[in-house]
């Protein structure tokens, strides 16, 4: 499975949960929102995170390849 895809499921079961929240919330409007804003800033907090380490794997990855093809190139070169 994708990461993508991953990522769309969690993305759409964190919006059908605070729908369910929303609808079954016992608290107060004011409290509601509260309790929302703060899941929604930890969720970001997470994708924020997740998207981090994502770029960071990628550079990696692609700082390798770029050093590979150099390398490649001198070989070419030499021979």
């Amino acid at each position: 499975m994708s990461t993508g895809k991953v990522v769309l499921g969690a993305l759409a079961g964190a919006a059908a949960g605070a729908v369910l929240g929303i609808l079954m919330a016992p608290d107060k409007g004011s409290e509601t929102r509260k309790k929302i804003t703060k899941k929604g800033k930890g969720y970001s907090d997470s994708l924020n995170e997740r998207f981090n380490d994502f770029k960071d794997s990628v550079t990696a990855k692609f700082e390798k390849v770029k050093v590979d093809a150099a390398e490649l190139a001198e070989q070419a070169k030499v021979k």
